[in-house]
């Protein structure tokens, strides 16, 4: 049941555009590709329009595949009540503590991730350019959707807290409204992760560890308003549908400071860390003979432009990033 209704929800975020997917997902993964090594950079570089594009393409699942949903969260609270040991952090130790029907129930997001990266490192192995392709895309998402604190609780939207629609204020109509005043550059460069599972369990503890912050400055931005200046009520397909004004949404944005720009870049630094780690895994295999055409002079003075303009916070001053040119268009 509590699943089904969260399908229903995730459904309205993708087709209003909305959600973590369609604007950050694609900006995040464009990021990424700056902070690969030379050896993996012209590959994913030449094949950075598909990267982008095809970020939400996990979200646009859900309307055919009824097992995608839970792939993208996971219920924490669900899992460690009071005294509880932490989840595993492996998938067969946690379907042997909690049934694989909780999992499935609850979510899984973490456990995901990992399953996703072991695919991509085969496509590495067997230099399979198409699944090389779809696998990081993929990987990018379900990494970015960890990094979204809202992804890691049952209260996904402030529906148990009054605070209905906090899920796409936060990933979606913030970023959309701010994302010209925001910092997009990182001094990050693609690490190796001896333990991968570690670094996603950590960063979706990090993202849980915003929860609290998030809901009690939502309540006290709203002393600052009444209720018609608190929402408003649109018609999305011949019903009235209610969500949070721009003037709250300015407000709320102001009393987190730069978390959403933060775990942004945490979501860049990570899908970049995980794609290094399953090409390192695999064998570090010699990606140009899959670069094709081969990656010549031009393409390398346009990808240094690029990356000086991503070291000096200017992608979107210089209508580089990828995202925001599709929207234009």
């Amino acid at each position: 049941m509590k699943q089904g209704l969260r399908l229903g929800i995730l459904l309205v975020l993708i087709v209003s555009c909305c959600s973590w997917g369609f604007l950050v997902h694609r900006t995040i993964n464009q990021l990424a590709v700056y902070e690969l090594p030379g050896e993996m950079q012209p590959y994913f570089y030449r094949n950075m329009e598909y990267l982008v594009k095809n970020a939400p393409r996990p979200d646009e699942r859900r309307n055919q595949d009824s097992t995608e949903a839970t792939k993208h969260f996971v219920d924490l609270e669900m899992f460690e009540h009071a005294g509880d040991a932490p989840m595993p952090m492996r998938w067969e130790d946690a379907v042997a503590r909690y049934g694989k029907d909780s999992l499935l129930e609850y979510g899984y997001v973490p456990y995901h991730i990992m399953s996703t990266k072991e695919k991509l490192t085969q496509a590495f192995r067997s230099l399979n350019s198409d699944s090389i392709l779809f696998y990081a895309a993929d990987l990018g998402h379900y990494i970015g959707d960890a990094h979204v604190p809202l992804h890691t609780t049952a209260n996904y939207d402030g529906q148990l807290t009054n605070q209905k629609g906090m899920h796409s204020l936060w990933e979606s109509m913030i970023p959309e409204m701010e994302l010209e005043q925001y910092k997009l550059k990182s001094k990050h460069k693609a690490k190796y992760l001896k333990d991968p599972a570690a670094a996603i369990w950590k960063g979706v503890r990090q993202a849980a560890a915003l929860l609290p912050e998030m809901f009690a400055q939502e309540t006290a931005v709203s002393k600052q308003f009444t209720d018609s200046t608190k929402y408003r009520v649109q018609i999305r397909r011949g019903k009235e549908v209610k969500s949070y004004s721009s003037g709250f949404a300015k407000a709320y944005s102001a009393a987190l400071k730069k978390t959403i720009n933060e775990q942004l870049l945490r979501s860049a630094d990570m899908i970049a860390d995980f794609w290094y780690t399953a090409w390192v895994d695999a064998g570090k295999p010699d990606l140009s003979s899959i670069t094709k055409p081969a990656f010549s002079e031009t393409d390398k003075t346009k990808l240094d432009e690029e990356k000086k303009a991503f070291k000096k916070n200017e992608l979107i001053e210089k209508k580089m990033l990828i995202s925001r040119k599709q929207k234009e268009n």
